[in-house]
């Protein structure tokens, strides 16, 4: 089962109790639904728990029987119904006619609580939306073919504290959300704590990963500039040996470099401890420093 299909079960055990709360529900389903008109309505879902909640749903909104849903040869469930006094029931429960309805728009007056709001996303959501599987990103959006609905839903979730980013695609317009944290808040609200703790739960997974790696590369990073560092040194001090002999450095400076030659991938912090007698790393440094610059001729 896909991540989105379990956020639909998960969604779908939600109680039908409240007759206004199905209402608003169903709302979001129809408008989010593959067609709804004056003389078909039909939703195609993948989701078994989806498909079993809608007969109870429209029962329980409009007092109408859903015929059993057809089984599509890819595993769909796929709900068809075209009498057209039930249909009419439905368009009058938010208000509206369904021989005057030419584009369909949110009837906002049917979500004004709170509740009614987040049943008519729910709905929405059940119909047309989906949820990356959080293991592999985060993507979370809503698909309908209406631009007014999609255009009055973002205004609705941005008065619900969660205004969406928008798209259109392939004849369908699309409200999304990129945010692990938003996706699981959002998430919450409709009812599916369950799949919001596993969204934060890949979030905290993620970011740990992300800062071991930035550790190991900062690591990486350091390691590589200490080999460089210590490959001119070693340079230096091989010239300083070719043309003049050690002997020529200053006393403190001939350790120093005596001692990078016996530890010539030691960091500078290991190579003070080495040191006998022991010195600071910035002396170490400045010490490798002056054999860097070394030159008896000035």
């Amino acid at each position: 089962m896909s991540f989105s299909t379990d956020i639909k079960t998960e969604l779908c055990s939600e109680s039908l109790s409240d007759r206004a709360l199905a209402v608003a529900e169903a709302y979001g389903v129809l408008l989010y639904c593959r067609t709804f008109s004056a003389t078909e309505v039909q939703i195609v879902t993948l989701c078994e728990a989806f498909s079993q909640r809608l007969p109870k749903l429209f029962r329980r909104a409009f007092g109408v029987t859903l015929e059993e849903p057809a089984r599509t040869g890819r595993g769909h469930w796929s709900f068809r119904l075209t009498d057209r006094d039930a249909i009419a029931a439905m368009f009058e429960a938010f208000d509206l006619e369904a021989r005057r309805t030419v584009s369909h728009h949110v009837n906002l007056s049917v979500l004004e609580e709170q509740g009614s709001a987040v049943a008519f996303l729910r709905g929405a959501f059940l119909a047309g939306g989906s949820v990356s599987d959080p293991r592999k990103g985060f993507h979370m959006e809503l698909a309908t073919a209406h631009y007014s609905v999609s255009r009055e839903v973002h205004a609705l979730l941005a008065e619900l504290g969660f205004p969406p980013h928008d798209s259109a695609r392939a004849g369908s317009y699309m409200l999304y959300y990129k945010r692990a944290d938003v996706i699981a808040d959002l998430l919450t609200l409709l009812g599916a704590q369950h799949a919001s703790l596993e969204v934060m739960s890949a979030q905290v997974e993620r970011d740990m990963n992300n800062k071991v790696n930035r550790q190991i590369n900062c690591d990486s990073a350091n390691a590589d500039k200490v080999v460089a560092t210590a490959q001119q040194q070693l340079e230096a001090i091989l010239r300083i040996k070719e043309q003049y002999g050690l002997d020529i450095l200053p006393e403190k400076l001939h350790e120093a470099a005596l001692l990078r030659i016996a530890n010539p991938e030691a960091s500078l912090a290991d190579l003070a401890k080495l040191s006998y007698p022991s010195v600071t790393k910035s002396t170490l440094n400045y010490r490798l420093k002056k054999i860097m610059e070394f030159n008896p001729e000035t």
